[in-house]
């Protein structure tokens, strides 16, 4: 099974749970975005704010002098995905089929839209360097965390 399959099929899995991140996640994730971040990353579903630890903590073992700008790059990688307010199936059908709706061409477009959250979130200029440069150093080794 190719990387990106795989990558999809362990989200998918791991996307069944409603199970919202434990009180440890929580404070750690809380030590690393502005407040108003942490705000906008609340509005992420409990799956999706999991996810986003679980990169977040992958890629700062990937890169251990990372900075707090960096890390919250990281949890905020998938922010955007909140304006599509796409269920589970709904986000496998758009993904399968692509973006032939309106909300199905947001979640395809969910990190040009994250980053304009997190610009009005008050993020760093260093954070929104990385959320809108893909190929950014930093932002390279986010999508590795996020592939593992």
């Amino acid at each position: 099974m190719n990387r990106r399959v795989s990558h999809l099929a362990k989200r998918w899995w791991s996307s069944l749970s409603r199970r919202a991140p434990g009180a440890r996640d929580l404070d750690w994730t809380s030590g690393q975005l502005l407040p108003g971040e942490f705000d906008l990353w609340s509005r992420m579903r409990a799956p999706d704010r999991r996810h986003s630890i679980l990169v977040a903590r992958r890629f700062a073992d990937l890169r251990p002098t990372s900075i707090r700008d960096e890390v919250a790059a990281a949890l905020l990688h998938d922010v955007g995905k909140i304006d599509s307010d796409l269920g589970t199936g709904e986000r496998v059908l758009a993904t399968v089929l692509g973006p032939r709706t309106d909300r199905w061409r947001r979640y395809h477009d969910h990190e040009r839209i994250g980053a304009h959250l997190c610009r009005d979130a008050g993020s760093t200029t260093t954070t929104l360097e990385i959320l809108t440069d893909p190929d950014h150093p930093v932002a390279r080794m986010i999508r590795m965390a996020d592939d593992i």
